[in-house]
């Protein structure tokens, strides 16, 4: 005769209680990752956590289980695309002459920041949040500064350009990216090349000066909140 199992005893891992639960909750999971990619691909990130539960086929609580909050999801989702974003500004660093690493390094995000909404705010609006979206803008601002001190001292770039300029500049152009790849998916390389044309070694001098590096974010919150 089968002996009943007894009720204090916990189930083995991989048992009939846990295996289903475990299933199910690698199901939702993923669902909420999946639903949550269309979504801030499509729309940005300031989607609604219930919005991305409801898409997912799954209720709020579900949600809350799996990720303590937006951010937490955020960076589950990118976490593969800072590592690229990475390695875009480990191969600008790496080239010999600065102004085409320097060029190619922007080339490279505008591409990627044209197929994902998401990643346009990842990249241009979310510093401030969290320890991840704060390494990835430190960065950027890294290897631009770095790539921009380079070319000003090969000559390829005006010696009255900040880095600061730079990215103050390229913020809004990114930030326009839906705008511009609406109806033309590379919309954005010729305004592009225009920006990056005027950091050349030509035109009147500049006047007044640079945000300094400790208000980039500050000064970037205050353009998308108006």
């Amino acid at each position: 005769m089968p002996v009943p199992p007894d009720p204090a005893r916990p189930t083995a891992p991989g048992g009939p209680s846990t295996g289903p639960k475990r299933r199910d909750a690698a199901r939702n999971r993923q669902a909420l990752i999946d639903a949550a990619r269309e979504l801030f691909a499509r729309e940005g990130l300031q989607v609604p956590t219930d919005r991305i539960a409801k898409a997912a086929g799954i209720g709020n609580a579900t949600f809350y289980r799996h990720f303590p909050d937006r951010d937490a999801l955020v960076e589950e989702i990118f976490r593969g695309t800072a590592e690229t974003l990475g390695e875009a500004a480990a191969e600008a660093l790496a080239r010999d002459e600065a102004w085409p690493a320097l060029a190619g390094y922007f080339e490279r995000i505008f591409a990627l920041v044209s197929r994902d909404r998401g990643l346009n705010d990842l990249v241009t609006a979310a510093a401030g949040r969290s320890a991840f979206l704060d390494d990835i803008s430190r960065g950027n601002a890294a290897t631009v500064t770095t790539l921009v001190a380079r070319a000003q001292e090969e000559g390829t770039l005006r010696t009255d350009v900040a880095a600061m300029d730079v990215l103050v500049l390229m913020g809004p152009l990114l930030r326009a990216m839906p705008a511009l790849v609406a109806d033309h998916p590379e919309g954005w390389r010729r305004p592009l090349a225009l920006l990056l044309d005027a950091f050349r070694p030509t035109g009147h001098p500049l006047p007044g000066t640079p945000v300094p590096p400790e208000r980039l974010d500050q000064t970037f919150s205050r353009l998308w909140q108006t």
